[in-house]
């Protein structure tokens, strides 16, 4: 995913009704930063803790926009305050705007954050670079409570490279009124007969891991292709879905990277068709927009952002302290509300704490949803990715993918 949040505080819903009256790119780019002077550790050189000491009174983390707050943003949000009254750890965070202002901050050898909430193209990048530290899940009160499909995904062999905090699933949404019949998948954007009919109408999230959804299109048509992970694609697959993105280019209005990007285009901006999160159907579906989302027929993809804890970390009985926090159901009540995304623990939509609503337009809980998303992780040469065994190294990697998706979609 990338690196924004839509926040859902007074501040965003008073923007989302502005533009239903009126109206309401970071490109990808550059390389994993090499360690100067220093070889990179391979994952699984550093070991996880075996218990806990005291809090060594501060925590530095790297967070994405929304995930850290202390009142700042909005005087009624804020679950850093009670953390560091609770625990002494005093917390201290830069935001990343790009996955690769974050990448660089944390694989540099002359830092030492603790930590980070990080999207899955910046988590395996990480990890394979040795730049994150394995953590022990018995030492994360309600570990056990978030949602094992999420938890699966950050284990690497024996090790754990994290705790999930949020995630999301890529839909297509459609204006009731303006497409028919109902779109029924990813064809709908990219088939350039269909794209055609709704030219200048169209959004697409503003990512290179959008390729997928061109690779999943492809699978379904294509079968000489022998596409079958849309996430590991050999370099022929991934020229064959980058023309499929730079076919539909001239149809698109625009590349979303802020969610409420996506809202302000489909509120006033004349969007009819697009690519979103079950946010913005949520949003708008609120303020009386007469929008729908679909579960794409060629396969639904989805993405999951984990606090992971840094290789180098100075304060690591700290990171366990804000792990346990943020795992929390009443902290991930707040984060999911916040910033419009499912939280990790269903329990943060049990007795009175997230809306019904809110937690059924996110399929929080939802088990037939979530067996059916294909969860993005960073491209790999590794065919199958980082976790695979034995797997052939002829496929392309997350820089093949930024290149790509800036040929199609920049150019």
């Amino acid at each position: 995913m990338r690196l924004t949040a839509g926040r859902l505080g007074d501040g965003t819903r008073a923007l989302v009704r502005g533009a239903v009256l009126g109206t309401v790119l970071v490109t990808a780019a550059g390389t994993l930063a090499a360690c100067s002077g220093q070889e990179e550790r391979p994952a699984g050189a550093v070991r996880a803790a075996a218990s806990l000491g005291p809090g060594e009174g501060a925590i530095d983390l790297v967070t994405l926009p929304g995930y850290v707050e202390n009142g700042g943003t909005d005087s009624r949000v804020n679950w850093v305050t009670p953390f560091e009254e609770r625990t002494g750890c005093k917390v201290g965070w830069r935001s990343a705007r790009t996955p690769e202002e974050m990448t660089s901050l944390l694989s540099d050898p002359n830092r030492r954050y603790d930590g980070a909430v990080a999207p899955p193209e910046v988590t395996g990048r990480l990890i394979e670079g040795g730049h994150l530290a394995p953590v022990n899940p018995d030492l994360v009160d309600g570990y056990k409570k978030l949602e094992p499909r999420l938890r699966g995904l950050l284990k690497r062999g024996a090790d754990v490279y994290g705790v999930p905090a949020t995630w999301g699933s890529n839909l297509v949404m459609y204006d009731t009124q303006a497409v028919q019949p109902a779109p029924s998948g990813w064809a709908s954007l990219l088939d350039p007969a269909q794209a055609r009919r709704y030219s200048g109408k169209i959004v697409m999230r503003d990512s290179p891991l959008t390729i997928a959804e061109a690779a999943l299109y492809l699978r379904s048509r294509d079968r000489k292709l022998k596409i079958k992970d849309p996430y590991s694609l050999t370099a022929p697959q991934l020229a064959a879905a980058a023309r499929v993105l730079a076919e539909q280019r001239p149809h698109v209005q625009r590349y979303w990277e802020q969610p409420a990007d996506a809202v302000a285009a489909f509120a006033g901006g004349g969007a009819v068709l697009g690519q979103t999160w079950p946010y913005q159907p949520d949003v708008l579906g609120r303020a009386g927009r007469q929008v729908q989302a679909v579960t794409p027929a060629e396969g639904v993809t989805g993405w999951m952002n984990a606090w992971v804890m840094g290789a180098r970390a100075a304060h690591p009985n700290c990171v366990y302290q804000w792990l346990r926090w943020t795992a929390s159901p009443d902290v991930q009540r707040q984060i999911a509300e916040w910033n419009g995304v499912a939280p990790a623990n269903p329990q943060a939509c049990s007795g009175d704490r997230l809306r019904g609503a809110f937690c059924s337009a996110h399929r929080v809980g939802d088990r037939d949803h979530l067996d059916k998303v294909i969860f993005a992780y960073a491209p790999s040469k590794v065919c199958g990715g980082a976790t695979a065994t034995n797997g052939e190294r002829d496929c392309a990697d997350y820089e093949a993918w930024v290149r790509a998706w800036h040929d199609a979609t920049k150019k």
